[in-house]
């Protein structure tokens, strides 16, 4: 059970005013117990695996039942905390959700994913890129660069084909986009250009969960890229991982691909998303 250190000033008898003297010689900034106990109560139901009844938080955060009944009053009219008529119990509200969009709405994304994009680069030794839903195809918004010589040369700004590019399949794929209108262009011998068969590659790549490119936009390019999901469970971002043919061959890019999906999970629950870790499909 989580420990609720802000409650025992009242325990204490000290109101929850904190007026000690820190290790700056500074005076401490006075605290409002009152605000100190409402933090308690939320942790509280936090914590909790369902709904609490007064004398329970009250147990939880040594705070007197009378007053955890007030605070809940409170929070109640706050819309932070829920009362369910049918148990007379607590749960926290839907508030929480309102300003948990906030917040999340004004994480960069880039500052987020940079380190994982790092990351890659270290395990993979390839180019990572991170990449947002344009207007009409994903565009490179960051990137890292191989510390080899031959490298997947990335571009900020750079749009991925959708139907030619490991991110634009993703796009596709994920983000509700349909395909792209009239005739697909080819790029090289490999990029495919049959609509039914892009349509049964997006399929694949759903159940999959990541995409690849086999020098379907320029011949000497590999990749493969994966969804980053956001808060609501939509796509947020894409994460991909570039090098020579040469190099970055189908052997390697298999390998990229749990470090990949690792990366791509972890920036997307930094982001809010909350699902199950996908797990890489045999090929």
């Amino acid at each position: 059970m989580r420990s609720f250190p802000y409650c025992h000033a009242e325990a204490n008898g000290r109101g929850g005013e904190e007026t000690g003297v820190p290790r700056t010689g500074q005076p401490a900034i006075r605290l409002v117990g009152s605000v100190q106990r409402a933090f308690a109560v939320i942790d509280a139901l936090a914590d909790a695996d369902g709904e609490l009844g007064t004398n329970e938080i009250a147990r939880r955060t040594r705070v007197n039942p009378s007053s955890v009944s007030r605070l809940l009053a409170t929070l109640v009219a706050g819309g932070l905390v829920e009362h369910v008529p049918e148990t007379g119990r607590y749960r926290l509200g839907p508030r929480f959700v309102q300003l948990g969009n906030v917040v999340l709405a004004r994480l960069d994304l880039r500052q987020i994913a940079r380190p994982h994009l790092h990351a890659l680069v270290e395990s993979t030794g390839e180019t990572a890129t991170l990449s947002t839903e344009g207007d009409r195809d994903a565009v490179t918004v960051d990137f890292v660069q191989s510390p080899f010589s031959v490298q997947g040369v990335a571009q900020l700004g750079r749009p991925s084909i959708a139907h030619a590019t490991a991110t634009g399949k993703v796009l596709l794929a994920f983000g509700g986009r349909p395909l792209p209108p009239g005739p697909l262009k080819s790029y090289t011998n490999r990029t495919i250009a049959k609509r039914s068969d892009l349509a049964a590659e997006l399929e694949a790549i759903r159940e999959r969960g990541y995409a690849y490119n086999f020098g379907e936009r320029e011949d000497d390019l590999h990749a493969v890229a994966a969804p980053v999901w956001g808060s609501q469970g939509e796509l947020a971002a894409i994460i991909g991982v570039q090098g020579p043919a040469s190099r970055f061959d189908r052997d390697a890019m298999h390998a990229a691909v749990e470090p990949l999906l690792e990366h791509a999970h972890a920036v997307s629950l930094e982001l809010g998303w909350t699902a199950l870790v996908p797990q890489a499909a045999e090929t």
